[in-house]
């Protein structure tokens, strides 16, 4: 009766704001996780159900600002999983909780690189706020039956009138700017000046000539390319990962004139997390297990925040997914590091401007 009163309690919740609900993935015990879709899969944390015996309960969104928009408006969950981009702002608005290192196992074995982003998991006061979970791309995705390689050697051809109506990006405003900023030739999107806001804005102007539509997530994007609707876009390492199985003819360029970018995201603990403490750390340590490293791998085609895991990998395979070379890597990338509030927030009204077309 417990559990049914709290999943009734969080559904009403889910309508507060502008009256949209959110997908649930029903759960046993008391913890709520506040994830994309697509994380709830099992396998990311089996140690959780082994010891419980039922999953955790899944709340799902589609982007980190409307996430942020229904926690404000009263959505409670224990965790949430935001990227590096947001994880300030939520900080900031004071939705988080500190976490405590000394209850989750291996995490001196987190990915050191990682790690030392500013202000990212630790804040000068020595306070940890942020678990790496993930990390992958936003690089250029084009069927190669309609795109050729030496065309999808830019990501200039995102805006190639040639291509109107037959691209997507992500309603995403941090992928959307990490590609301008790439465009314009900025790899460290901190130091953004006005005029280079402008410059990218304005490819980005460009770019929405040629879209079909934004995709929200890998269902939206699977389906555009496996049904021919689209040639080029600009997506994630499980899209590839997931169609190239199926037969799709799609490449990945990580080659790029320009670069790709590269975004970590991870778990965070809700300031007024309504479960129980240790079900989150049980979760937290499920989830950075080693074992959890090949899986995430094989099936997303992403690198996992455990780095002794991700040393663990046969070398085949993470060559077959780009993470054999971090040095080349890296050198091209650009990380979707935390911006000062002042600019996301610049970023995301101009991004709305760009896809209502003005």
């Amino acid at each position: 009766m417990k559990s049914m009163l709290r999943n009734l309690a969080i559904a009403a919740a889910c309508t507060i704001g502008a009256g949209v609900h959110f997908a649930f993935a029903a759960g046993g015990g008391d913890l709520v996780v506040f994830d994309w879709s697509g994380y709830e899969d099992p396998l990311l944390h089996p140690a959780y159900a082994t010891k419980y015996g039922a999953e955790p309960t899944f709340a799902f969104f589609g982007d980190e600002d409307e996430a942020f928009q229904k926690m404000r408006a009263g959505f409670k969950a224990d965790i949430a999983h935001p990227c590096s981009q947001s994880v300030v702002k939520w900080r900031e608005a004071g939705m988080l909780q500190p976490l405590d290192t000394s209850k989750i196992a291996g995490w001196k074995d987190l990915n050191p690189g990682i790690m030392a982003m500013k202000d990212l998991a630790t804040t000068a006061d020595g306070k940890v706020w942020f678990m790496p979970f993930d990390w992958g791309n936003t690089s250029l995705l084009y069927r190669t039956d309609n795109v050729t390689a030496e065309e999808a050697q830019s990501l200039r051809i995102f805006a190639d009138p040639k291509f109107k109506g037959r691209v997507t990006i992500g309603d995403n405003v941090d992928d959307a700017y990490a590609l301008a900023s790439l465009v314009i030739g900025l790899k460290d999107w901190t130091k953004m000046t006005d005029a280079q806001f402008k410059e990218a804005s304005d490819f980005l102007r460009q770019v929405h000539k040629n879209i079909r539509f934004y995709w929200t997530d890998d269902t939206d994007i699977n389906q555009a390319f496996s049904g021919n609707e689209v040639d080029l876009a600009w997506g994630w390492n499980e899209t590839f990962v997931t169609l190239k199985s199926q037969g799709v003819p799609i490449a990945m360029n990580r080659g790029t004139r320009e670069g790709i970018s590269t975004w970590v995201c991870g778990y965070v603990l809700m300031k007024d997390a309504p479960g129980k403490l240790d079900q989150a750390y049980d979760f937290l340590n499920a989830v950075n297990a080693p074992a959890v490293s090949s899986y995430m791998v094989t099936t997303f085609g992403y690198g996992h925040g455990n780095a002794a895991g991700m040393a663990a990998i046969e070398p085949k395979l993470l060559a077959e997914r780009g993470f054999d070379n971090l040095d080349k890597f890296l050198d091209k990338t650009l990380f979707q590091q935390p911006v000062a509030p002042e600019l996301k927030q610049r970023m995301i009204e101009e991004f709305e401007k760009i896809k209502a077309g003005y």
